[in-house]
């Protein structure tokens, strides 16, 4: 990093609808920028689109970079030095810096009407030429201009962009980019409704902002000549650009985009939008790991590592240029990880209110003790209803068929005789520990010539009511003696009645 300014970067979003997963990691890469330099990271709302502007969204956007752990020095609801920090409610600059670029000549009021201009892009597109403005309004007289105010006509204003020669850019990851200004557009910069595109709208507030680092997905690349242009003709100095790779689909075919919601893969749902991982059960420090290792690297072969790691690490030198696949299916595994170097404490905290949302009443001291069983067998925060959910249920509900209850090899007769005899040994057990109660239901699958596996199973589903559950004789120390027993005689009775 060559610039000398203190390191202020913005992540500028248009409250258009959910928060994109890819905006999320074009939040974080800024994030971990700012946080590695010890520098400032902004939160700026572009919503000059009113038409396009959902209600609600701006909250849920702020929500969601906060449940990331996304935190912003200034922004929106928090203020800072050089607010407002949303763009609808700084449009008498936008207009101010219009003005002044149509009277020292960098732009133009243009009158074209959207029926005209589409006229002209179908007259190109049988010349088989580039589609575009054709700069008509761009030398009109003072004569002219005056004609058509008179006609009540409320103009645009574009870019006088230059006509001949290269705009060389410079990007910090890409390094420097050449285009030819012949190929480019007179941009607009001002709508005829008085509300600024993104092209002005975005270089008045970087340099009033003092950004110094724009850090923006890569499909900005082909409008920086007329941004750099821009910055130019207002004379101020320009940030550094670090334009950065796009998220490709999981099959890498195009860009991951919103529309793809709800796509599937493999039978599994591909999540794209940033509520959908807050829905989902999964945790933000395995997301941001997750999305860290999209396109960046810490520089070995390392992929769950602490954010504070990346942040000590973060370099953009380490970001590859080319667009990256979306490697959703590591995310499960990412996400385990997590959630097995959780404390129990906190794992508890996480899980208590996925099972309120489930309608489950929640007991602290079971909670506490079911948290160590489940850890390491959910990969997923919500995983915890199926696999432990009847902890926490007010009745009990047991399996709904008793071919359940039955395991391979055995029938109905010996399903009953062994939950009858389990039943006796286990009212017998001295101290009701899950290691005793293994010790005496190991003894009576040998006594009975059954595979432990067999008598397991049974116990399994009649405890629990379901065939996949935390460690069975863990589960049985929770649930007491008295509540065991009952279960096991209901199974037994259960299965009795099919004979």
């Amino acid at each position: 990093m060559t610039d000398a300014r203190p390191v202020r970067v913005r992540f500028a979003p248009s409250p258009t609808g959910p928060l994109h997963i890819g905006g999320v990691r074009t939040a974080l890469f800024n994030w971990l920028f700012a946080r590695h330099h010890q520098g400032k990271f902004i939160l700026r709302l572009e919503d000059t689109d009113q038409k396009r502007t959902v209600p609600g969204s701006a909250e849920q956007l702020m929500g969601a970079l906060r449940w990331f752990g996304l935190d912003y020095d200034e922004g929106p609801d928090i203020g800072g030095p050089y607010g407002p920090y949303v763009q609808s409610q700084r449009v008498d600059l936008y207009q101010q810096w219009a003005q002044w670029l149509v009277e020292h000549d960098y732009a133009y009021p243009c009158y074209c009407t959207p029926e005209r201009l589409k006229q002209v892009n179908e007259e190109k597109e049988k010349r088989g030429e580039q589609s575009g403005y054709d700069r008509h309004c761009r030398n009109l007289t003072a004569e002219q201009r005056a004609a058509r105010e008179a006609e009540g006509i409320t103009p645009v204003v574009r870019f006088k962009m230059p006509l001949e020669g290269e705009t060389v850019v410079h990007d910090l990851i890409r390094g420097q980019v050449t285009f030819e200004n012949a190929l480019q557009q007179d941009a607009v910069l001002l709508k005829s409704d008085g509300f600024p595109t993104y092209a002005l709208a975005h270089v008045v507030d970087d340099h009033f902002m003092v950004i110094s680092h724009v850090m923006r997905s890569n499909e900005w690349l082909p409008s920086l000549p007329l941004h750099w242009q821009l910055w130019d003709a207002v004379g101020w100095e320009r940030p550094q650009f670090a334009h950065l790779p796009v998220l490709l689909n999981p099959n890498g075919k195009g860009k991951l985009s919103k529309r793809h919601a709800g796509f599937t893969q493999d039978g599994k749902q591909v999540l794209v939008l940033a509520k959908e991982f807050m829905d989902a059960g999964y945790l933000p420090e395995a997301v941001v790991n997750f999305l860290t290792n999209i396109g960046w690297s810490i520089g070995d072969d390392s992929e769950f590592f602490p954010v504070s790691k990346t942040i000590e690490l973060f370099d953009l030198a380490r970001v590859n240029p080319a667009d990256s696949v979306y490697p959703i299916e590591k995310l499960d595994w990412l996400n385990g990880m997590w959630i097995r170097s959780l404390e129990n404490d906190d794992l508890a905290r996480r899980l208590r209110p996925v099972l309120e949302a489930a309608g489950l009443e929640v007991n602290t001291d079971v909670l506490l003790k079911v948290t160590p069983l489940v850890q390491t067998r959910i990969k997923t925060l919500n995983d915890i209803v199926d696999m432990a959910g009847f902890f926490f249920r007010e009745e009990f509900q047991p399996a709904a068929s008793p071919d359940e209850v039955i395991q391979k090899k055995m029938d109905a007769e010996s399903t009953r005789d062994a939950l009858e005899l389990a039943y006796d040994h286990l009212a017998v057990v001295s101290t009701w520990t899950h290691e005793n109660l293994e010790a005496a239901m190991r003894a009576l699958a040998e006594e009975l010539g059954l595979k432990v596996g067999q008598l397991f199973g049974s116990l399994r589903v009649a405890v629990t009511g379901q065939q996949v559950s935390p460690p069975l004789f863990e589960t049985m120390e929770i649930i007491g003696r008295e509540e065991s027993l009952r279960r096991v005689k209901l199974a037994a009775d259960q299965v009795a009645a099919v004979e």
